[in-house]
């Protein structure tokens, strides 16, 4: 195993169960119940995986699937859960969004004070540790759960980066896998953010469930990769029917429209339909992300359309032309392929019986 790929492995995996960590002490601290710590105990599943893919795949990826990535989301979504549902108990006495933490002068006189004792530097270094924390606690809790969700997004873009790559999947893959993922991960963070804070919606428990079910369910396409590559196909009776004929060459870009249409902006512009439709919920920032999803799905749908339209011309001519190739190549390899045949027939000329050639005849 190359020790760049075990250093990868542990150290994307740690970083993962750290911020999980952080979230369930988040939670406990909230709930102000040690109960709460049972969450913490979800961390063994990625332990488990990690050995697992230590062991059998010398640390890299699976291939379509990550399931460090999967077990990510299992650790960290419930703890958000719990503080999105219990967010609003608390508010911040400062400005919305600004944070100010300050050590107090008692709390540092008395850290400072301490390090003249027998410990010395140790002992110094323990107590400045304890007012750091204790000063993080006194954070407000909508300022905490908005920095969980802003880390966690992040750090499934960095995590993915980081965890190497399987066989499978190239780095030209992974890198617009990355870039997609940005984008994504910046749509569901202003989905989440900006239906939570609207004030009717926080006084709806129903519609804070809601909410936040359509937010976990797009958070499932990051562990698939599905979206770069293409499923390979041979050229079996199976895979000369039309649906997997279509399959195959368009995998990618059927992926990308389904994740669309039935993950992300699909759910998302639902959701606020029904919030100005049905609850009358109106403002300036909701109705622009709901035409930005209306806009987003009728370009889907319109690409849907132009892949059917040039899978269909790519059927009718290798019909009339019946040319044998493999269903999953592209359009532009089976036109040089017809061509290069139809060259070859025409410079194969068969004799046919009336020319063929006949021996000379011999002289009486």
């Amino acid at each position: 195993m190359e020790p760049m790929v075990l250093l990868n492995a542990l150290v994307t995996r740690l970083l993962f169960a750290l911020h999980s960590l952080i979230g369930v002490w988040r939670v406990t601290a909230v709930k102000k119940e040690p109960k709460y710590w049972l969450l913490a105990l979800l961390n063994l599943l990625l332990c488990l995986e990690t050995g697992l893919t230590l062991k059998f795949k010398q640390g890299r990826g699976y291939k379509w699937f990550s399931p460090a990535i999967f077990l990510y989301l299992i650790c960290t979504v419930p703890s958000l859960w719990l503080l999105e549902i219990h967010h609003g108990t608390q508010y911040c006495s400062n400005e919305p969004g600004a944070v100010q933490v300050n050590v107090s002068n008692q709390d540092f006189n008395q850290s400072r004070d301490s390090s003249h004792g027998s410990e010395g530097i140790d002992h110094h270094i323990i107590q400045t540790a304890k007012v750091f924390v204790n000063q993080l606690s006194r954070i407000c809790e909508t300022v905490w759960t908005l920095a969980l969700h802003q880390t966690f997004l992040l750090l499934l873009v960095v995590g993915r980066w980081l965890l190497p790559i399987g066989a499978e999947i190239t780095r030209d893959q992974l890198s617009q896998l990355l870039l997609m993922f940005v984008g994504t991960a910046a749509d569901i963070l202003e989905f989440a953010s900006e239906t939570l804070d609207i004030e009717d919606v926080r006084k709806n428990y129903a519609l804070i469930n809601a909410i936040l079910a359509v937010w976990t369910w797009s958070m499932l396409q990051f562990p698939l990769d599905l979206a770069v590559q293409h499923i390979g196909c041979k050229p079996t009776a199976s895979t000369r029917r039309i649906p997997s004929l279509l399959l195959c060459r368009y995998s990618a870009e059927l992926w990308n429209i389904g994740v669309s249409l039935f993950i992300q902006d699909g759910p998302f512009f639902i959701v606020r339909s029904i919030l100005m439709g049905h609850f009358r919920i109106f403002n300036q920032m909701l109705v622009f992300f709901t035409a930005k999803n209306i806009l987003v799905v009728t370009l889907q749908l319109y690409r849907l359309a132009v892949i059917s339209l040039d899978f269909r011309a790519t059927i009718l001519q290798k019909s009339r032309k019946e040319v044998s190739c493999c269903p999953c190549e592209p359009y532009e390899a089976r036109t040089h392929a017809t061509t290069d045949q139809d060259t070859e027939l025409k410079d194969f000329v068969p004799f046919s019986p009336k020319e063929e050639p006949q021996a000379p005849s011999e002289d009486p």
